[in-house]
């Protein structure tokens, strides 16, 4: 097996991965994953929590940083064209909205953790977990701060108890499940391929 290469990569062989239709199939099949994962939640305001930033850091580990990103920005497309893909709201208010800061925050998470996934880090458990937080920080840092610029206008109510009680605290045991999930998922995932697929000898 190829070392320096992500999960799909590995699977797909090198005459088809390269396809357009088969790059299509991979980027829109990830975005309707996304949508799925998007309406599995638990609906709090004024931001739900959802298995979408799982969808969106396992999709880019599997695909890499290019493929990831395209992947999220098709699915922010279909939710923008009004396709009902998001976890609440849809259409191009959306992105003015409680949950825009994370939605633009998946893009840059998409590339960073696919980044890192072309590197191998998603083959050992330590590195996928450090993978995964540092995707999640990246999400946090852009949603907190449209949150804190909606409650600064106005647009939302500003919580008594702080803008990390409302856009932060409410989702960190859902997301060290979801860390700890793909800890378990993605470094089984490659041993599993080296089984079926063991690496040449020199």
């Amino acid at each position: 097996m190829v070392t320096n290469t992500t999960m799909i990569e590995a699977l797909i062989p090198r005459t088809k991965k390269r396809t357009f239709l088969s790059q299509g199939a991979l980027i829109f099949g990830g975005s309707l994953l996304i949508a799925v994962c998007a309406k599995i939640k638990i609906p709090l305001l004024p931001v739900p929590v959802t298995m979408q930033t799982f969808a969106v850091l396992i999709i880019a580990s599997l695909l890499g940083s290019r493929r990831g990103v395209l992947t999220v920005l098709l699915y922010l497309t279909e939710g923008a064209l009004g396709l009902p893909v998001f976890a609440a709201d849809t259409g191009v208010l959306t992105f003015v909205g409680p949950t825009a800061g994370y939605l633009v925050g998946f893009v840059f998470a998409a590339y960073l953790v696919g980044l890192l996934a072309e590197k191998g880090w998603d083959r050992k458990p330590a590195t996928t977990c450090v993978a995964m937080v540092l995707g999640n920080l990246v999400i946090y840092t852009f949603g907190l701060y449209w949150l804190w610029v909606l409650m600064t206008i106005g647009r939302i109510p500003e919580s008594s108890q702080g803008l990390l009680a409302v856009g932060l605290y409410p989702f960190l045991l859902g997301d060290i499940l979801k860390i700890i999930l793909a800890v378990c998922l993605l470094p089984s995932a490659w041993k599993l391929l080296e089984l079926i697929h063991p690496p040449k000898s020199k």
